[in-house]
């Protein structure tokens, strides 16, 4: 299916006085070296230049050009899966320790926001879990008796329903002291205080592989070389794999649209409801009306080519409950990486004590990546941190093995594309701005026809383990439906795990 609905930049992208750096152009040698320029990676550097850490942080695209500047930005201990699912999965010390964690990040972002003076719209509200249309309010009841538990004494339960204005949402949890604020803005303030303290930013500058030695090493695609006694991958997905994170993250596409309100008819707020996928939303102002966010329709990286009528379904789910929404002024997807036990991988990588993740930060990534920053920080200071237990990478599936299974089984269905003819019989069947692959076995061909009509051919197979890519119409990437890597229309790397972009087409000499 064709995508007719255009998405647009985020929300943020256009309101951000974000500063540029320019790629490193020589060989580096670093105290610590931190990849990735998101929250995960610009919240790690700030804590440890602060400690007096030299630092430096690289990136292949801009500041915040990741899945930072495509999130909602809500800052909140509401987790995916739930306090009563938590509990289930990682005991009750576990539930207690991820609110504990969460509502630390949130005073974190706080603190740093009131600490540097950044100007990032940050603000304290309600958070909210509303019933979705089917579920039984004994939903609500098992996860406020479960919040309770996990001490997060102020929760309450709204039997009798939530009213925001003139909007009734039914049936809710009240979290109080949540937060949202502009992402971008509090990434420009974190880069700018990084540098004040000394640290150095390179962009442009793609990292392609991570030898974990004495001194680690880190190799880039444009030749410099870094040297660090400690790395850490706060890449959204690891681009070295050894612990098998792609093993353990379902990573799923997100939609996002943002609809014109009047200036001050909703209160600031979050909410999520119940259903699965959940919706999610929040508000933010915009001159002189503000914008309703609202997302959701998630699934799993590559693996649909439904595309608007997702966006169609998120406006018409808007439209039902918030009846001032006007027009759609924004739409775009972000990548989510979701663990399976809901709790993001945060810690020392096993293959090296010298190098660090910090990944699978599901749906609510402002704050587990903050999380991850205040543990990794503390280890790489060699002070104890009361969480790091509960988020390493090496722990166990556990209770959640059968998930873990049940995604292994669907990534082995992904190979069989290799024994399929290609999405389109022949290249000239593909219009100019879109793509297919084509051909047969491990010699399909990515092609996209640009907007000129000249054809850009790249082998289909993604760089990570060889799964045959699937062309996004909407978002004009091609995405691997294994395990979630992306790549631009011409195939550079966008998402890892993959490492590099994707390989010439087989007897391609050169774009055509």
């Amino acid at each position: 299916m064709q995508s007719q609905i255009t998405p647009t930049a985020s929300v943020w992208s256009t309101s951000a006085d974000i500063p540029s750096y320019a790629p490193l152009t020589t060989d580096l040698r670093v105290r610590v070296a931190v990849v990735g320029a998101g929250i995960a990676g610009l919240s790690t550097a700030y804590m440890l230049a602060k400690r007096g850490f030299q630092v430096a942080v690289l990136d292949d695209g801009p500041i915040g050009g990741g899945d930072t500047g495509k999130t909602t930005a809500q800052v909140t201990c509401i987790v995916d899966k739930g306090y009563a699912e938590t509990a289930e999965l990682r005991g009750e010390d576990g539930a207690r320790l991820t609110a504990e964690s969460h509502m630390a990040a949130i005073d974190t972002i706080e603190r740093i926001v009131r600490d540097e003076a950044i100007d990032c719209d940050f603000a304290r509200m309600d958070g909210y879990i509303f019933l979705a249309s089917g579920d039984t309010p004994r939903t609500l009841v098992d996860e406020f008796e479960a919040a309770k538990g996990a001490g997060l004494r102020d929760v309450e339960l709204l039997s009798a329903g939530v009213t925001l204005s003139d909007v009734h949402l039914g049936p809710a949890l009240r979290f109080p002291q949540q937060a949202h604020f502009h992402p971008l803005k509090y990434l420009a303030g974190l880069s700018r205080a990084i540098e004040r303290m000394g640290g150095q930013i390179f962009c442009g500058t793609h990292i392609t592989r991570v030898n974990a030695d004495a001194i680690v090493t880190l190799e880039t695609t444009d030749g410099p070389v870094i040297g660090a006694d400690t790395v850490v991958l706060a890449t959204h997905m690891p681009i070295n794999d050894a612990l098998g994170y792609s093993t353990r993250i379902r990573a799923a596409l997100t939609y996002v649209i943002g609809l014109h309100i009047p200036k001050g008819s909703l209160p600031n707020f979050l909410a999520f409801d119940t259903a699965d996928p959940y919706h999610y939303v929040r508000i933010q102002a915009e001159g002189d009306h503000d914008v309703l966010i609202i997302g959701g329709e998630d699934h799993k990286t590559g693996q649909a080519d439904d595309m608007d009528q997702r966006y169609l379904r998120l406006e018409r789910w808007a439209r039902a409950y918030f009846p001032m929404a006007g027009e759609v002024l924004y739409r775009w997807s972000g990548e989510v990486a979701n663990s399976f036990d809901g709790l993001a991988l945060i810690g020392p990588d096993i293959v090296s004590p010298h190098v660090y993740v910090i990944t699978g930060q599901t749906g609510i990534g402002m704050t587990h990546s903050t999380i991850g920053a205040l543990i990794v920080a503390d280890q790489i200071a060699d002070i104890p941190n009361p969480w790091a237990e509960l988020y390493t990478p090496m722990r166990a599936p556990a209770r959640s093995l059968g998930e873990v299974v049940s995604e292994g089984l669907n990534v082995l269905s992904q190979y069989t594309e290799l024994l399929k003819g290609g999405e389109v019989a022949s290249e000239a069947e593909i219009p100019a701005g879109s793509g297919a692959v084509v051909g047969w076995g491990p010699t399909k061909v990515a092609a996209y026809r640009d907007d000129q009509g000249v054809l850009h051919r790249r082998s289909a197979l993604c760089t990570h383990l060889g799964c045959v890519v699937t062309w996004n119409d909407s978002a004009k990437t091609w995405d691997c439906p294994c395990h979630g890597s992306r790549f631009d229309s011409y195939g550079k790397v966008i998402n890892g795990p993959a490492p590099a972009d994707l390989s010439r087409a087989e007897g391609e000499r050169g774009t055509r």
